[in-house]
């Protein structure tokens, strides 16, 4: 017979801190090689931050395992600009790729890429009270095209798993978001993006 979890309540904070939490990571810049679309200004920016600057901080609960139990976390992604590329999350596609996930806007002002297997492309905005989700076999990352760190609440399965190498072996998503000159963003075709070779299998 399967062991009942325990329920638990957390306390999900404006800032992204989480009481409760289970689990912790973070992400560096040192961390984002070959993410950002403009190597140069990635160089430069590693020379004046320095490797060891954050990027992102993830807290998780996670309640029971296996099939069935969930994850649920806070992203707390710092503003900023590579070139004209916004501050990013590393993204990925679930490694069981029909796994779905909710992230919900706490706050901030973000943009959520989006990738389909099949070819197709989304950039949906994420903030205050605005909830996205991301269905199975769509590859996604968050984007923070404000000047204050984008705080998300996520929820998946907690046997998806990630797959993060994928986008590195795409030439980086379908498309980059950079700023457009008036304060805005706009999204724009990656040219060195080569199509996901995990399509088919």
């Amino acid at each position: 017979m399967t062991e009942t979890a325990e329920p638990v309540a957390v306390t999900v904070h404006s800032d992204g801190t989480m009481d409760g939490h289970n689990g912790h990571y973070e992400k560096y810049l040192k961390d984002m090689a070959d993410t950002y679309y403009d190597e140069a200004a990635f160089e430069a920016e590693m020379a004046s931050r320095g490797g060891d600057a954050l990027v992102y901080n993830v807290e998780e609960s996670r309640t029971g395992r296996g099939p069935g139990a969930l994850i649920a976390g806070t992203s707390v992604l710092q503003p900023g600009r590579i070139g004209d590329e916004y501050s990013m999350t590393r993204g990925h596609l679930h490694a069981l790729p029909n796994c779905a996930e909710v992230y919900y806007g706490v706050s901030g002002q973000g943009v959520m890429m989006l990738d389909s297997l099949d070819g197709q492309y989304r950039a949906l905005p994420i903030g205050p009270g605005i909830a996205v989700t991301v269905p199975g076999g769509w590859v996604h990352r968050s984007v923070n095209v404000g000047d204050v760190p984008l705080v998300t609440l996520f929820v998946y399965n907690e046997d998806a798993g990630q797959d993060y190498a994928l986008i590195g072996q795409a030439g980086g998503m379908s498309h980059l978001i950079l700023a457009d000159g008036t304060g805005g963003w706009k999204a724009v075709p990656n040219p060195r993006h080569k199509g996901y070779q995990r399509l088919g299998n």
